[in-house]
Parts: structure tokens; C-alpha cells; sequence
């Protein structure tokens, strides 16, 4: 099942293209965070197997990792290869992860990023995505967002 914006869960074949955009994705805030992000240490073959992992691009060039919740879905993980910056593929994602939601009848999406990712509170913030709160999670800084959901996202 692709949608029409070439989203598609990941499979098993996928996950060495899965871990690439990942770690290429987050490597650079390795030096600036002081340690490497979470998602670089995910176990991908394991969310990939759980039906968590969606994917674009051929080859892979972006995914989100998603975890619903009773009342809410979880982007645990959006990452974007650094060759396809510009393009809208985070956009694309981040529209996907709210249809996602309606899908699934969960009325809002939640997520957080590293307090250093200041880039990203950029994009959160753009994208309507409001801060919850700001918290030390064992060496992470990190701020919490959420977008309560009214209207199925639009392409």
C-alpha cells in the first residue's frame, strides 16, 4: 500500500536504507548535543517488524516512526537524508503523519525533539505544532510538542 505521495510502510529489505537515513540524518547534532540522538539507537529491524516504519523514496530518502497511543499518535522519528533536503520530503512526511492519525481516529499527534535541534523547533512551530513542555530525560533536553487535529491534512 503506497499513497499517492509514494509514503509506503517499510519491510524487512528496507531496514539497512532505514538505519542510512537515519544516522545521516541525525549525525550531524552529534557534536552539538554532546551525545548521539535516540534515533540513531533504535533497534530499526524491530520497528520496522512492528509496522512502525514508513518510508519514501526509491531509493529511501525519508521516514517517520510512528507509535499510536489511545489518544494520540506519537511521531517517534522523522528523518530525512540530507542529499533531499529541499525537496518537501518532510513536508510530505509530516502531512502523512496527520492523515495517519485520522486514520487511525486519534485526535492528535505528538512528539519531541532535543532543545539543541533548534532547527526543528522552527519547523514544529511552523507547522502548527505547539510546545507542551521542557524536560531533562536522563542526558536528553528535551521539548515536548503536540497538534491536536481538526480537518484530515491536506498533500
Amino acid at each position: 500500500m503506497t499513497t499517492a505521495d509514494g509514503i509506503r510502510p517499510a519491510t524487512t529489505d528496507d531496514v539497512p536504507a532505514v538505519r542510512a537515513v537515519t544516522d545521516a540524518a541525525y549525525h550531524r547534532y552529534i557534536e552539538r548535543i554532546g551525545l548521539r540522538p535516540a534515533p540513531m539507537d533504535r533497534d530499526h529491524a524491530e520497528d520496522v517488524a512492528a509496522g512502525r516504519v514508513f518510508v519514501t523514496g526509491d531509493p529511501v530518502t525519508g521516514l517517520v516512526v510512528l507509535v499510536p497511543h489511545e489518544d494520540h499518535l506519537y511521531l517517534e522519528s522523522i528523518a530525512v537524508h540530507p542529499d533531499a533536503h529541499g525537496r518537501g520530503v518532510g513536508r510530505v512526511l509530516l502531512h502523512f503523519v496527520e492523515r495517519r492519525a485520522h486514520e487511525l481516529g486519534l485526535p492528535e499527534v505528538r512528539l519531541l525533539t532535543n532543545a539543541l535541534m533548534w532547527e526543528n523547533q522552527k519547523i514544529y512551530a511552523h507547522y502548527g505544532y505547539e510546545v507542551v513542555e521542557r524536560r531533562k530525560e536522563g542526558a536528553y533536553d528535551r521539548i515536548h510538542y503536540r497538534k491536536p487535529l481538526t480537518e484530515p491534512a491536506e498533500s
